[in-house]
């Protein structure tokens, strides 16, 4: 499913016009960009929650070359769902 797909579902779900739902969206979407990109975790009851993982320092081999980088610690985005989400899914 695309974003295009998902505005079409809500507005038609809602009477909602297409270029309001998209710009609803829009704006969900960069506020947990800028949340996550600031530290801050986003939690949505029943849905899940946006987070923010810290993978630690490690050593990478590159074989063919028989050489080893460092790859220092960086933090990634991730989603972890909900229970009643999981259960729905799992269905």
């Amino acid at each position: 499913m695309t974003k295009a797909d998902i505005v079409s579902e809500i507005a038609k779900s809602t009477g909602i016009d297409k270029s309001t739902v998209l710009a609803s969206v829009e704006s969900l979407m960069s506020v947990v960009k800028r949340s996550l990109s600031e530290g801050d975790n986003v939690y949505l009851r029943g849905f899940g929650s946006f987070i923010v993982k810290t993978r630690a320092k490690k050593i990478a081999r590159n074989i063919s070359k028989n050489t080893s980088i460092v790859i220092p610690e960086h933090k990634i985005p991730a989603f972890k769902p909900a229970k009643v989400f999981l259960k729905n899914v799992a269905k």
